[in-house]
């Protein structure tokens, strides 16, 4: 579990053709400024009981009939209420899991670029368990999936250009003005590129 150095942070923003500073405030604002980890062997997490619902359907389950007993972890649209942040994380992603792991893998954001397990194959991988692993393994394969993301994915122009509005709407979603992602992604560039 190696923390991530300034050549591994160069050799990615190199590779996108951007600089270290806008790589550097991605990550400050994907994790609040932590690493990777919470602790040894597991990534930063979050668990969205949202996606689980649409990953349970997608598998040909019908969410309603698991709903009790797990109204912390499947519900039909996306709210924050049931967040319970850092280690506790898993203990939502655990009660996930025994219903279906890879619905429960693909609903949960990982790592310090926090990259939802569904887009595994706009990361470079062939499953989500594939990816999960990776995440475990390291902060810089973390960087790695991040930066195969942001090529895959086509969103290389917009951290180029700076367009923090439009990076954050397609890598955080539409509630990311809300949550002032564009906002938090400026101030965060102009710490680092000082």
């Amino acid at each position: 579990m190696m923390n991530l150095t300034e050549n591994d942070f160069q050799r990615v923003a190199d590779w996108l053709g951007v600089e270290v500073a806008v790589v550097k405030a991605v990550q400050a604002v994907e994790t609040g400024g932590r690493g990777g980890f919470v602790a040894p062997g597991r990534p930063a997490i979050l668990f969205e009981g949202h996606i689980f619902w649409r990953e349970l359907k997608k598998r040909g389950f019908d969410p309603e009939r698991y709903v009790a007993g797990n109204e912390n972890i499947l519900y039909p649209k996306w709210e924050k209420r049931y967040y319970c942040g850092g280690i506790r994380e898993y203990e939502r992603l655990e009660k996930a899991r025994e219903i279906h792991k890879e619905a429960a893998d693909a609903s949960t954001s990982w790592g310090m670029f926090q990259v939802m397990g569904f887009n595994y194959a706009m990361c470079g991988y062939g499953s989500v368990e594939e990816m999960v692993k990776d995440m475990c393994a390291g902060e810089d394969k973390q960087l790695e999936a991040f930066a195969r993301f942001v090529k895959l994915t086509k969103l290389q122009p917009y951290l180029e250009q700076k367009d923090w509005a439009r990076f954050a709407r397609k890598y955080n979603g539409p509630g990311y003005a809300q949550n002032q992602y564009d906002k938090k992604l400026e101030e965060a560039y102009r710490r680092f590129a000082k």
